[in-house]
């Protein structure tokens, strides 16, 4: 009656009251018809996936200013401009939420590693640690040589899991919108591209609670509309003498890690504040090597069945589970999986 012709996969209530209309009761007729539910492989693979989360929320900080970096690519961006790029390769700052990017035609392992020199280590010195996804441009030989060579931790986000590296993907939205509103044919946007990245750097970050330009330099950008009507900082600079001005840029410079030192306090709090509203949803699930589990589809990728695909597959087997969420799982023949995926992708299957 659960799984037959006219079988309705519903669930353990529902379907013990189906078998009571038909006029056959037991005594624990409810509870063997949850347990039979709960180990339908049917039900298992078509059930609704789980959104709450199973661990709770683990968040990462810069130590200082440089030091972490996180790196993706945008594109390929549609229509194509004159210069025929598609592609933008972007990095942010964890600490100063400072952004740097540049467009491309393609983003080759050469333009990746060329970026991660001239962008990143040469105007800011050796970075402590490189957050990637797990695209083979931005994982490839090239690019281990050069974190070897400059003793760059590189770290990979989760497979499909555009949330493990946050900032990146904020940065891209945000970027996309300046853009968007910046354009006016939509094949010019590489025209307004650097003027897209000044705005968003002279932009107080929610974060940091001031703008990267600041925490950067230590002093706020000069902006078009202040050259237009002058400011009163414009006007009471342009009345120093050069020995005057050098003082006060002197003394600016000086207080810079005061500076610094209370936007961390501010992305702390901030952090914390975003911890407390994501804890008190999450739903901590614990798996042990050898539990069969089921992962989630990936519905980026192509599947024959359409719209009757499952939104579970599998089964799996648990082979390792890490303290920060991810596991490591392995096919029913022993094979282990290239990459972890992270713990709120998979539910536990039961036979």
């Amino acid at each position: 009656m659960h799984a037959g012709l006219m079988g309705a996969h519903a669930n353990g209530p529902f379907l013990a009251r189906k078998i009571m209309r038909v006029g056959y009761y037991w005594l624990t007729m409810e509870s063997d018809c949850i347990r039979h539910v709960q180990t339908c492989h049917k039900c298992q693979m078509y059930q609704n996936c789980k959104n709450t989360p199973p661990q709770y929320l683990h968040t990462m900080a810069s130590p200082w200013p440089f030091s972490v970096w996180g790196m993706d690519v945008i594109g390929a961006i549609t229509p194509k401009v004159s210069n025929w790029h598609e592609f933008t390769l972007v990095a942010i700052g964890y600490f100063t939420k400072w952004v740097e990017a540049c467009s491309f035609k393609n983003v080759t392992q050469v333009a990746v590693t060329w970026f991660v020199k001239h962008n990143i280590i040469c105007r800011y010195g050796m970075p402590k640690m490189l957050i990637t996804d797990n695209a083979s441009n931005l994982n490839n030989r090239m690019m281990d040589q050069l974190c070897q060579q400059f003793k760059i931790q590189h770290h990979n986000s989760a497979p499909y899991r555009p949330k493990m590296y946050g900032a990146v993907e904020a940065a891209n939205k945000n970027v996309k919108k300046i853009l968007s509103e910046m354009t006016e044919t939509y094949k010019d946007w590489h025209e307004h591209f650097p003027y897209g990245l000044c705005a968003y750097r002279t932009s107080v970050r929610t974060f940091v609670g001031a703008t990267p330009y600041s925490l950067v330099y230590r002093m706020e950008a000069v902006l078009p509309v202040e050259v237009e009507i002058p400011s009163l900082r414009i006007l009471s600079q342009t009345q120093l003498d050069e020995a005057e001005w050098a003082q006060v840029r002197y003394e600016q410079l000086n207080f810079i890690n005061e500076k610094r030192l209370a936007a961390l306090c501010h992305g702390q709090l901030y952090q914390r504040r975003i911890e407390r509203a994501y804890n008190k949803k999450a739903r901590p699930r614990t798996f042990q090597p050898g539990d069969l589990v089921l992962k989630k589809r990936n519905t980026a990728l192509s599947d024959t069945r359409g719209k009757f695909a499952p939104s579970y597959e599998g089964p799996y087997v648990m082979k390792k589970a890490f303290s920060g969420g991810a596991i490591i799982l392995a096919d029913m023949d022993g094979e282990e999986f290239r990459s972890p995926i992270n713990s709120d992708s998979v539910i536990k299957y039961h036979v």
